[in-house]
């Protein structure tokens, strides 16, 4: 494991040899809130980091449902059981297994180590929406990966913690667009039309910092976040 500090953001990563993860604690007065569970080994290591920077966990948000980011939330929530989980209301449905779409979505198969159902013993106690508040953070609906994935934007200094809405792994791409060092978010994708779409959602945002699933930390990003916008709209509709 290792723990880098962002302003108030803290990334924990874990460095499988091939496919680094990461997850957030982001403090806030009362505590911490924990942005993604990472892999099914990672609970001791994360509640160890929330030791480190001498906060209880007080809330678990999931950005979407794939296996890398809700790995070890049943050991945590037997850890925590006070705490409540909050998801997407779309991506809920991952979670407990559910991969059928709804009318209005795009028909093609929703990829990614999704759980089959039953896996997963925990059930959201927060259902979420674009717009709602999670302490300082402000969930922004951004789907693409997952049709219910999510990203919480730090309203005190605008770090964003994107989920797999971008990659920085392998070098900045918006979710979709296959980066051959690091092509597993790509490979994951559900619907790469959406993912521009909210890719381009976040750059509106104009975020201080870019922290995502994939990568380390990236500041000053618009420059950057601009041109991958730039390159996966080329490589969509070209």
């Amino acid at each position: 494991m290792r723990m880098i500090r962002e302003q108030s953001v803290y990334q924990v990563t874990f460095l499988p040899r091939f496919f680094p993860v990461n997850c957030y604690l982001v403090e806030e007065d009362d505590g911490l809130t924990l942005i993604d569970a990472a892999l099914p080994y990672s609970a001791a290591a994360i509640l160890q980091a929330a030791e480190q920077i001498g906060k209880p966990i007080e809330r678990i948000v999931l950005t979407h449902a794939h296996g890398d980011h809700i790995g070890a939330l049943d050991t945590l929530k037997q850890a925590l059981p006070h705490v409540p989980v909050l998801i997407s209301s779309r991506d809920s449905r991952l979670l407990a297994g559910d991969r059928t779409l709804d009318p209005d979505e795009l028909n093609t198969p929703i990829r990614g180590g999704v759980p089959k159902p039953g896996n997963i013993k925990t059930r959201p106690d927060v259902l979420l929406a674009d717009g709602d508040r999670v302490g300082s953070l402000l969930a922004v609906a951004t789907p693409g990966h997952t049709p219910g994935s999510m990203s919480f934007l730090d309203t005190r200094n605008r770090v964003l913690i994107a989920g797999d809405a971008f990659q920085l792994r392998g070098g900045i791409a918006v979710s979709g667009k296959l980066q051959p060092f690091f092509p597993f978010p790509a490979m994951a994708t559900w619907n790469k039309q959406a993912a521009l779409d909210s890719a381009k959602k976040l750059c509106a945002l104009q975020p201080s910092v870019l922290a995502v699933g994939h990568g380390e930390m990236l500041r000053q990003p618009m420059a950057q976040i601009a041109k991958s916008v730039q390159e996966a709209e080329q490589l969509l509709h070209n």
